[in-house]
């Protein structure tokens, strides 16, 4: 399997695919680790990945040229437009890192276990041009429920999640089997309602969506609403994109009983 990490931090890396697991499996020929600068795909002399979000609000958004582009190179073709995409190798994920993603599982670790590359897209700042997760990304995956400053360290962890389900990583293919998780998955079937009941007390919403400029790129553009300068309405829309988001990527921090209309 390969692994392709697209980071403005390439040397964070260093360490983590060094130790363990990881390094025995790059040794071995398991595992496949290319690390890629997002930085290299910038047009400007300050190498600039993000800017400010339409709508206002604190903090930087990385940029969408940059990614896409790193992506492409990586894979050798176009990811396309709003008027064309090609299909993406059935067995090749996109996977971006984000607060705002879906919860990252055992049951996910094993279906990209399956798979022959995965590509990070490792986020930084206050969050990622939402055309990245919408038009780019085939997976948005959080580690849990809580706030990093980057992608780097969430990225790190599934690659050692997924390696170590690789035939020949572990050596013993039956640990594997037995771990943890893989018990608490089974046990939490019995427990949904208990679950439920916890996350009903104290929940919140997921990140809503950002855009920088372009305001249009590649035909995918930035809604209308946060670019018209009404700030109610911004913050209107900003909490109904909220909303869904969160119905769509965990809809389990909504309870049946308690789910929005």
């Amino acid at each position: 399997m390969r692994f392709d990490l697209i980071t403005i931090f390439p040397e964070f890396f260093t360490g983590p695919l060094e130790h363990g697991i990881v390094r025995r499996s790059r040794e071995a020929r398991i595992i496949d680790v290319h690390i890629q600068d997002l930085r290299e795909f910038t047009k400007d002399r300050h190498r600039t990945v993000d800017d400010r979000p339409f709508g206002g609000g604190e903090g930087m958004v990385l940029k969408p040229e940059p990614l896409f582009e790193a992506v492409e190179s990586l894979i050798g073709h176009s990811i396309g437009d709003a008027a064309s995409r090609p299909a993406l190798d059935a067995n090749t994920a996109i996977v971006l890192l984000s607060a705002a993603g879906k919860r990252f599982t055992q049951e996910t670790a094993r279906r990209y276990a399956q798979l022959d590359r995965i590509l990070f897209l490792c986020g930084r700042y206050e969050g990622v041009d939402e055309r990245v997760a919408e038009h780019l990304a085939t997976d948005e995956i959080s580690i849990g429920d809580f706030v990093l400053s980057g992608g780097e360290l969430p990225a790190a962890l599934v690659v050692d999640a997924v390696t170590r389900l690789l035939p020949g990583a572990l050596g013993n293919e039956a640990s594997s089997q037995n771990e943890s998780f893989s018990l608490l998955e089974r046990a939490e079937k019995s427990q949904t309602a208990v679950l439920h009941k916890a996350l009903s007390h104290g929940r919140t919403l997921l990140d809503f969506p950002h855009y920088t400029r372009p305001a249009d790129y590649r035909g995918w553009k930035v809604p209308e609403v946060l670019i018209g300068g009404n700030h109610a309405d911004v913050a209107k829309w900003r909490h109904r994109m909220a909303l869904e988001k969160t119905l769509r990527n965990r809809p389990d921090l909504f309870p049946e009983e308690k789910k929005p209309v």
